[in-house]
C-alpha cells in the first residue's frame, strides 16, 4: 500500500544513490497523500514527467524489496495531459517534498476531472 512512510523510504533510496525526480502525481496516491481518502493503493500514477530510466530502474529495484508490484511507481496516466484544461500545469498544489522527491498533484478542479476520466475508462 502506498503511505507517506513508504515514499518517505523511497525518498531516502534515491537520495542514496543520488538521484532525484519531481514530477505531478495523480490518482489515489495523490487522494491518500492529500487525506482524501483512506483505501488502499497499490501505485503511484506520475502524469508528468515521463519517469527517467535511472528512477525507473531505482523503483522496480526498490519495489522487491517492499512487497510493491514493479510498475508501481509509472506513467500510467500521461496520455490524460491532453485531455485536461489547458494551464493545468499552472494550477498544481504541493504534495510531498523530500530530499530526493519533489511531488505534486492537480489543482482541484484538474483533480476531480482525471479521477472523472479514470472512473469512465473503467
Amino acid at each position: 500500500m502506498i503511505t507517506h512512510e513508504l515514499l518517505d523510504d523511497f525518498d531516502r533510496y534515491l537520495a542514496d544513490r543520488s538521484l532525484t525526480y519531481d514530477g505531478v502525481v495523480i490518482g489515489g496516491a495523490a487522494l491518500i497523500l492529500l487525506g482524501v481518502i483512506s483505501r488502499a493503493t497499490e501505485d503511484v500514477d506520475c502524469l508528468d514527467p515521463r519517469i527517467p530510466p535511472p528512477i525507473k530502474a531505482a523503483s522496480v529495484e526498490f519495489s522487491r524489496g517492499h512487497g510493491l508490484k514493479e510498475d508501481w511507481f509509472n506513467n500510467g496516466p500521461e496520455s490524460l495531459k491532453r485531455d485536461l484544461p489547458e494551464g493545468w500545469g499552472s494550477r498544481l498544489s504541493p504534495l510531498y517534498k523530500g530530499k530526493a522527491l519533489d511531488l505534486s498533484t492537480l489543482g482541484r478542479s484538474d483533480l476531480l476531472r482525471s479521477k472523472l476520466f479514470a472512473y469512465c475508462d473503467r
